[in-house]
């Protein structure tokens, strides 16, 4: 016998209303908060609220400031949408966070997910699937990747597509833009979410062009965009009322009080290298700036001179392995044998650059190609007339460039790491935080070199290295330990990938001081736990810049972050690229970090590189560099308007007084569902694993002794909790858990059969005031399911009863009655008369429910009407624009005819009148039919639209009991 203070009733009604699919607001998104392992915020799960609040919209974009957690908001929605079956989901995003996605996608959601790119397509193909987007996890993949994939993507009915950084796709209304349009045509008509910081930087076609992914019925044409918004002044009230519609935007001002945030602490270490080291930079720089070399193929060129200035500046070991590579090209080359394709290749696998970066670096070189309509070209020496001997000297220049690199030994910067470490970890200790340092470095041959010397100069055993591949061997001891140390745990996902990340943070979290870094740690690594950042490579790349120091300075930091940089005294332009980086773009200090503002004026962080890489490659003398830097300031002044930045006040920020108000009612909500679910989900555990688990009801776990089916394990199980630290549970138990999920199955199928059923408000623990009035009264319910499927599938839990004396009890009290503790005794045969009154109230309670569906439908329906109403208003404006223009030609001329000083000028101009007249009247027919066809598409929407609402209905009687309040 079940010794739970509960009844079957009790947890075959708590199953029901944990399964229960639909509800509004904060009630939809419960499952979804109660399984994700992130803090509460209020404006986030606002945010997930707007993307949810209609059935009928086709997306919306979230635009909240950076740093304020839009991955977050998203992934409530993704996870809601998994919880309610709707799993036909992809993520779309730059190649730089795909792995970030996975991540959070894994650790904050539970969700599964696979990262498709052309190697795992293939893959996935050769396993027996002709279409790797047909995986029963989320699919997350590149931009250039869908645009590449179009056709299959467009095959999908997706449920839920997700746009990261969707501002790279802002003109997508461009027939040009190849990359937007087919991202857009591939997931045309589909539901989307669209993230981005920046969602007006420039020109206001950017909000069109992003309206545009989502639906393009939000407005009419581009034509009519620009005449009701742009041209003469525009109606920037009607575009912000438009906007509201899909767009929402929360400012870290707003949050502040929700949100604790600590600061940026900078320190700059100048270093001066040695004449030797200095020399060697010049003369390879002066090299790099040759036009007469052969080491670089020619469509690669930018891209590869670009990643040997990274290595130059990094350490001398880099750049050796580097030339290396060149010199070994350069042999092939004077042999005569077959030239290297594959150059890039080569020089990213043998080198030192981890793949993501790459993989950002060309995707965007991509982009830069078709704006600048460069062709492709073959590769690249073989149009150039090869002269063995200066082949030879070229080869014996570069030999001399190693041995030099090779006599320098250990470099300046690298005794100057040292130094910067012992300063930074004082730092630490004034504060109070954890001696750990995060040391980022471009180069994987840099990381090897720092790790071996910081080993060897004070740091042994207290260091380990994190990159694109994780394969030296401390790393794979530090795996295979973690392995074996979680081995009959729940934090083994079985992806090497994720599970090499965890052991890696774990071991520098709990054994190491420092870990090296390269940019593969800048995505996904959460490491609150670290306040101490050393740049010891810095990018050019704002974007990158701001991604590190996110590692560390995020939600969940307890202690101001310091920053330390390395600064190159006798290099100018490193000098002039800093002082952009700290005083243009603010990365480096105080509470924020970038804005959005300064980092959404670059297109990318890619293309604001290359326009430092020109200079770098251009510039010779200290006035020919500062000139340079001081022209590419001034450019972002100009891009960083305050105009546009007034505009986009005007259209996007929240002015609603009452928001903070709102945000508490959000977060107090939430967390009253929260605690629901909570002790629905501990109580239906509890009485359906009585016999299999012991339970622990002060910390909410249990042990499971028996296994399950589904090789569900046994061990030691943990309810999520938002309040603790969950790193070292051993399994989180969450409603998604397959033991979760089992559980909820097994109680929401006990029997239906009727019985009498005690609900004991004496010993009830907590007082329930309703309850109480019921105490020696007793009656009957019943409790039935009702699903409406109309826009969405709605699932209603309707409780009908009545005492003895014939009063009704209300939904509210039946539900509060099975809140009380209870127990059920002795089998009832229902008579006649209870059955048909029970059928009775049943009926009416399941129509009055119908129609108050029917009813928030028609809300839903009058807003996509009154939406389309607005886009054939701008489409009908759009076709009258053209007929106005013939007016005002017409009144023109007819003002000249009566100026008209002779007979001849006037017959000219009546001539040309009577033209303009028919063209009007060409015109005017025109705009009748466009008007007949607008009418007939919105008509044919409507009708779409409406045939959708209409209801199917579906009863489920769960259980009807006698109830007894004693």
């Amino acid at each position: 016998m079940n010794d739970s203070k509960l009844t079957k009733y009790h947890v075959k009604y708590y199953a029901h209303e944990l399964n229960r699919v639909g509800g509004n607001g904060v009630d939809r998104l419960g499952k979804a908060l109660f399984d994700a392992c992130v803090d509460l915020n209020p404006h986030q799960i606002e945010a997930a609220m707007f993307a949810l609040r209609s059935p009928l919209s086709k997306g919306v974009l979230l635009a909240d400031e950076v740093g304020l957690g839009k991955t977050i908001e998203a992934g409530l929605v993704l996870c809601q949408s998994w919880s309610e079956n709707k799993r036909c989901i992809i993520v779309i995003c730059p190649a730089s966070l795909r792995k970030q996605w996975a991540v959070e996608m894994e650790e904050k959601f539970n969700l599964p997910s696979q990262i498709l790119d052309s190697k795992t397509f293939k893959d996935i193909q050769k396993r027996g699937n002709p279409n790797p987007f047909h995986e029963k996890k989320i699919i997350i993949c590149s931009m250039n990747f869908i645009a590449s994939k179009s056709i299959e993507v467009t095959s999908i009915p997706w449920d839920l597509v997700v746009i990261d950084e969707a501002h790279k796709l802002r003109n997508a209304y461009r027939e040009s833009n190849r990359i937007g349009q087919a991202v857009k045509l591939a997931t045309l008509g589909r539901k989307k979410i669209l993230l981005t910081a920046t969602p007006l930087q420039n020109s206001l076609l950017e909000l069109y062009g992003l309206s545009t992914i989502i639906d393009e019925n939000i407005f009419g044409d581009l034509s009519s965009f620009r005449s009701q918004f742009i041209n003469n002044g525009g109606d920037l009230s009607t575009l912000r009322d438009r906007l509201q519609s899909f767009c929402s935007r929360t400012l870290r001002s707003q949050v502040v009080e929700y949100v604790p945030y600590t600061k940026r602490n900078l320190i700059t270490r100048p270093f001066k290298p040695t004449e030797q080291e200095h020399k060697l930079y010049v003369e390879i720089s002066d090299y790099l700036m040759r036009d007469d070399t052969y080491a670089f193929p020619i469509r690669q060129k930018h891209l590869l001179i670009m990643l040997i200035r990274k290595v130059l500046s990094s350490s001398p070991i880099a750049l050796i392995g580097t030339l290396n590579i060149i010199k070994d090209r350069l042999v092939k080359l004077y042999d005569n044998t077959k030239e290297s394709a594959n150059f890039t290749e080569i020089l990213i696998a043998e080198d030192d650059i981890d793949s993501d970066l790459l993989d950002e670096i060309l995707e965007d070189d991509d982009e830069y190609s078709e704006k600048q309509d460069i062709a492709p070209t073959d590769d690249l020496n073989t149009k150039k007339i090869i002269e063995i001997k200066k082949l030879k000297e070229e080869i014996k220049e570069i030999e001399s460039y190693i041995h030099w690199a090779e006599d320098i030994g250990v470099d300046t910067k690298t005794k100057a790491l040292l130094t910067a470490l012992d300063i930074g970890f004082e730092q630490m200790l004034e504060m109070g935080a954890a001696e750990k340092a995060v040391i980022f470095t471009e180069s994987r041959r840099s990381q090897d070199w720092l790790y071996t010397y910081l080993e060897n100069n004070g740091y042994a055993n207290k260091v380990v290295t994190f990159n694109g591949t994780n394969k030296s061997e401390l790393n794979k001891t530090i795996y295979a330990n973690w392995v074996n140390d979680n081995k009959d745990t729940g934090r083994i996902t079985g992806s090497r990938q994720i599970d090499m990340r965890a052991a890696i943070l774990d071991f520098f979290k709990n054994d190491a001081k420092i870990l090296i870094a390269t940019e593969a740690g800048a995505e996904g690594l959460n490491m609150q736990f670290c306040s101490l950042l050393v740049n010891y490579d810095l990018p050019w790349n704002p974007q990158r810049i701001e991604q590190r120091i996110g590692r560390c300075h995020r939600y969940g930091q307890k202690f101001d972050v310091v920053v330390i940089n390395f600064l190159n005294e006798k290099n100018q332009a490193d000098i002039r690229v800093y002082e952009l980086l700290d005083q243009k773009f603010n990365l480096f200090s105080g509470v924020f970090g970038a804005s959005d503002d300064v980092l959404g004026s670059i297109e990318s962080g890619v293309d604001f590189e290359r326009r430092v890489l020109e200079i770098y490659q251009e510039c010779r003398s200290e006035k020919e560099i500062k000139s340079a830097f001081k022209k590419l300031q001034d450019e972002l002044d100009q891009t960083i308007q305050a105009r546009m930045t007034d505009t986009r006040k005007t259209l996007l920020e929240n002015f609603d007084e009452d928001v903070h108000e709102r945000l508490k009612v959000n977060l107090a909500g939430a967390k009253d569902k929260l605690d629901k679910i909570g002790k629905l989900f501990w109580d239906v555990t509890k009485y359906v694993l009585n016999k299999e688990a012991d339970f622990n009801d002060i910390n909410y776990s249990f042990n499971l002794h028996e296994p399950q089916k589904n090789n569900i394990r046994v061990g030691t199980y943990n309810l999520v909790t938002k309040n603790r630290d969950i790193q070292n549970n051993e399994f989180l138990y969450r409603l998604s858990h397959p033991l979760g999920e089992n559980v909820l199955s097994i109680a929401s199928k006990y029997s239906g059969d009727s019985k009498v059923v005690y609900f004991d408000i004496t010993n009830n623990p907590t007082k329930i005031s309703l309850v109480e009035n019921l105490k020696g009264k007793s009656g009957w319910l019943i409790l039935q399911k009702l699903e409406v499927l109309s826009f969405e599938v709605e699932e209603y839990l309707l409780f009908s009863g009545f005492d003895n004396f014939g009063k009704n009890l209300s939904q509210e009290t039946c539900e509060k009655i099975f809140n009380c503790i209870g127990y059920e005794k002795d089998d009832i045969t229902i008579p006649d008369d209870i059955i048909k009154r029970l059928k009775q109230d049943s009926e009416c309670h399941i129509q009055s429910t119908i129609a108050k569906n029917l009813e928030e439908n028609n809300k839903h329906l009058s807003e996509a009407c009154i939406q389309l109403d607005k886009w054939a208003e701008d489409m009908e404006k759009a076709a009258s624009k053209e007929m106005d223009d013939t007016k005002r030609q017409i009144a023109e001329i007819r003002r000249n005819v009566r100026l008209a000083e002779n007979i001849q000028d006037q017959a000219e101009l009546q001539n040309e009148l009577k033209s303009l007249e028919k063209i009007r009247r060409t015109q005017q027919q025109k705009i009748f039919e466009v008007e007949d066809e607008i009418s007939e598409k919105r008509d044919s929407l409507v009708l779409q639209l409406t045939k959708r609402m209409v209801q199917k209905t579906k009863i489920d009687d769960l259980f009807t009991i006698r109830w007894v309040v004693v």
